[in-house]
């Protein structure tokens, strides 16, 4: 995998992307912490990108399918070095319209990227190395956050708020530059060939998760996580003023990352000795209990430990889902899927922002950690339940799929 050019283009390019991505988000933040004094509001604003990104699933997803994907990635990322002007002028005028026209500008450019990455990515190594190449391009991605929350914090002690979106955009630029080096096998689906598959958007993906419920099971158990990611941003900001330090955001980002990348590593060795479903089925579990955890957010140590616990058991989780769905859905459906997967992520996330906003509005952190860790721990619970009655077969050969 690591004589792979392709693999490391990814990955260094990622990897920036992912710097000036997160130095972009600790902008956003202080943007809004000065700008926007309800958590609710806060939430609404966020939302309003995703909701962006939700309505172009579809489209995006069948693009993805029809046409070359690293055409897809380089108009993608074009559009998001343009986004992020919309930001200079929110930050010229003052006025918080402007960033939700940047959110929405960012968001739209992901909605398209996104699928097309994760459906170029089974195209450059072989199946089994997906695993491995998962994990190291989220430790990729989870490096660059480290980074790019430290490099924020620190520039904002010495820079203007503008110079953040300075490095977003130039990080933006080196990814596009480094997507025009990638060399994929790609065999495009014509529009004829769409046509008879069903060319309707979803409307014939559906049927090919229904009916593969390896797929179907792990598509549901894969949004137990965004219970607890979705609101990270928000209660990373109300746990700063609970305790009154700002010093603690980057606290809580380095020990959630860390403890990520160790969970990535560890996933490896785990994959020998449990299945796909023993892992999704532990560590969604461990996500409940490390959400209950946050009950105890007045105690700084505590607060942090239950970041890393979550981080730890999110490193373990994603790589195992992304994987399966890479190898259990066919390739010909790969755009739409995960176009769909996005989407259908997207409005989870909305949801549980908004949720999460007006919930640290009217009852708190510490009530709200509450409610989102049991629902996490009964969703895994119930699903754990219908496998053991009814066992889900893993090695189902998926090659053709046929209406």
């Amino acid at each position: 995998m690591w004589k792979n050019r392709n693999v490391w283009i990814i990955l260094i390019g990622e990897f920036i992307a992912g710097v000036g991505l997160w130095t972009g988000i600790i902008g956003n933040l202080e943007f809004m912490q000065a700008k926007v004094p309800s958590d609710f509001l806060k939430s609404l604003i966020l939302a309003t990108g995703l909701l962006a990104g939700i309505l172009v699933g579809p489209l995006a997803g069948r693009m993805t399918d029809q046409y070359s994907k690293k055409t897809i990635m380089i108009y993608s990322g074009i559009a998001r070095m343009f986004s992020v002007i919309f930001m200079f002028l929110a930050l010229y005028t003052g006025s918080v319209w402007w960033m939700v026209v940047f959110m929405i500008g960012i968001q739209l450019s992901a909605a398209f990227y996104f699928p097309a990455l994760q459906s170029a990515i089974p195209l450059i190594v072989a199946e089994n190395q997906l695993l491995q190449l998962n994990g190291v391009h989220m430790n990729v991605a989870t490096i660059s956050r480290v980074l790019g929350t430290a490099l924020a914090g620190a520039m904002l002690v010495v820079m203007p708020l503008s110079m953040l979106y300075v490095a977003s955009f130039v990080a933006y630029g080196i990814l596009l530059v480094f997507t025009f080096f990638l060399k994929m096998d790609e065999h495009a689906i014509s529009s004829s060939s769409l046509k008879n598959n069903g060319s309707s958007g979803f409307k014939d993906v559906l049927p090919v998760i229904k009916g593969m419920p390896v797929v179907l099971m792990t598509l549901i158990m894969a949004l137990v996580p965004l219970l607890f990611l979705s609101g990270f941003n928000l209660m990373v900001i109300n746990i700063s003023e609970i305790h009154d330090d700002s010093s603690i955001k980057g606290l809580i980002y380095t020990a959630e990352g860390i403890a990520f990348m160790l969970g990535t590593f560890v996933i490896k060795r785990l994959n020998d000795k449990w299945s796909p479903f023993t892992i999704i089925f532990v560590f969604s579990t461990v996500i409940g209990l490390g959400q209950i955890s946050l009950y105890f957010v007045e105690i700084k140590a505590l607060a942090i430990l239950s970041f890393a616990i979550v981080g730890f058991a999110v490193g373990c989780f994603y790589p195992t889902v992304s994987t399966l769905f890479q190898t259990k859905v066919p390739k010909s459906f790969h755009g739409r899927f995960f176009s769909f997967r996005n989407m259908l992520d997207r409005i989870m996330f909305q949801v549980v922002l908004l949720g999460t906003g007006f919930l640290l509005d009217v009852v708190g952190l510490q009530i709200m950690v509450l409610i989102f860790g049991a629902i996490s721990l009964l969703t895994t619970g119930i699903f754990y339940s219908r496998n053991k009655q009814h066992p889900v077969e893993l090695d189902v050969e998926v090659a053709t799929v046929t209406k």
